[in-house]
């Protein structure tokens, strides 16, 4: 089935309107089946909540995969595209300039609190029109649960080369493909050596590395809906459960299970 293009979940002028009230809510319409929408940039800032689904978000040269239940944060001006491979149920808010200076000036993703998420429910309910004294109140909260939430570590950078990036879609496509660089290398026409030292210095990781990255980020979704930690890790490409828990646990710094526990899940 062929990607569908989205269409914009705010009116552009919206979007582009740095001034004005502090935030703007769009709640997206459930999309079943591959949608996607090419890259762009607003003059606001733009925070994305994921209900159900995967998306995934390319911003400047990072990759992240956004689980259900997160959230991410993407900068004015910064250009980004969107793309849900199995559909997509989920919101933005669009903040002001003002309000955007206060907030990260990096894209990045992170878990809400329960005063963060309860704000954003009732925000979403706001027409896209001026505050009153309430909402500009519980707006400011917001952004200073923003300002104070720590990012999670769900980026991962692409390769700029474009026999690298091939390297790079087809494990997205399949993370459980454990082929080691020299049969990568052979696939795209380079040595292993080149093919090793190209990738280090475009995504400041060995190709290992990213896989095992890769396959966390693939992880998270699966675990949150409930897949036990055995099946996911051996979909995943894992010989043994404790070796995709010790991976886990490196790039998360927590294990599989605590990491659900905590987003009020079971394993």
């Amino acid at each position: 089935m062929a990607n569908q293009t989205s269409s914009a979940l705010i009116d552009p002028t919206l979007a582009d309107a740095a001034h004005g009230p502090l935030l703007f809510a769009a709640s997206n319409h459930p999309a079943v089946g591959p949608r996607r929408t090419p890259r762009h940039q607003h003059a606001r800032g733009q925070l994305i909540g994921a209900r159900q689904g995967l998306l995934q978000i390319e911003a400047g040269s990072a990759h992240w995969l956004l689980p259900a239940g997160h959230l991410a944060w993407i900068p004015p001006g910064l250009p980004h595209a969107l793309l849900a491979p199995q559909g997509f149920d989920g919101w933005s808010l669009y903040f002001s300039a003002a309000a955007s200076a206060r907030l990260p000036g990096d894209p990045r993703v992170l878990f809400p609190g329960a005063l963060l998420l309860a704000a954003i429910t009732r925000a979403l309910a706001w027409r896209p029109a001026a505050l009153d004294a309430a909402q500009q109140r519980l707006a400011e909260v917001i952004v200073d649960e923003l300002v104070a939430s720590v990012p999670l570590p769900l980026a991962l950078a692409q390769p700029r080369d474009r026999r690298l990036r091939q390297v790079a879609r087809a494990l997205a496509q399949q993370p459980h493909d454990g082929r080691e660089v020299e049969a990568w290398a052979a696939r795209i026409g380079v040595s292993a050596r080149t093919l090793a030292r190209r990738w280090q210095a475009e995504t400041g990781m060995g190709l290992a590395q990213w896989r095992q990255r890769l396959r966390v980020l693939h992880a998270l979704p699966q675990l949150l809906a409930g897949d036990s930690v055995t099946r996911t890790a051996l979909g995943l490409g894992y010989d043994t459960t404790s070796a995709f828990i010790a991976v886990f646990k490196r790039e998360m710094g927590t294990t599989p299970a605590r990491y659900v526990r905590s987003r009020g899940a079971t394993a």
